[in-house]
């Protein structure tokens, strides 16, 4: 009896670990739509509008978990312009907020991945509250 319970608590584990892997965040940036889809604890939650790279510029692509996350930083290379909600997952690169909402859904960064401000900080208290390390960023054409 007390094999078949070990056996039946392992085989339950089994079956809840594949859940655990899911839960978290994941933000979806599709660099051709300019849109981002934020997922939390695998159901779909918010589609954003967003601006990636303009010509001459790049939105780096693949999956990444963030490098830090930042209530306000201004830019060091692009004279100290706001950044507001920054979640850095490349180098230099970021998701932020941006006061230039008027280009949102078309290419006009340097290669940050810009939101509204009201979106950014959402997905910045999303990546708070769940961690980095539960947080996925997916960038794709």
């Amino acid at each position: 009896m007390r094999r078949s319970a070990l056996l039946a608590a392992v085989f339950c584990l089994v079956l809840l670990v594949p859940c655990l892997a899911e839960a978290g965040i994941v933000a979806k940036v599709n660099i051709s739509s300019q849109r981002m889809s934020v997922y939390v604890d695998g159901m779909p939650r918010y589609i954003w509008l967003v601006s990636t790279a303009r010509p001459g510029y790049r939105t780096p692509t693949g999956t990444f978990r963030p490098t830090a996350v930042v209530r306000y930083h201004a830019s060091t290379i692009y004279s100290g312009s706001p950044m507001p909600f920054s979640i850095f997952f490349l180098r230099g690169y970021a998701i932020h907020g941006s006061y230039e909402t008027r280009y949102l859904g078309r290419p006009a960064s340097h290669g940050c991945i810009r939101l509204h401000p009201a979106n950014a900080a959402v997905l910045y208290s999303l990546v708070k509250q769940y961690g980095a390390g539960n947080t996925l960023i997916e960038i794709s054409y």
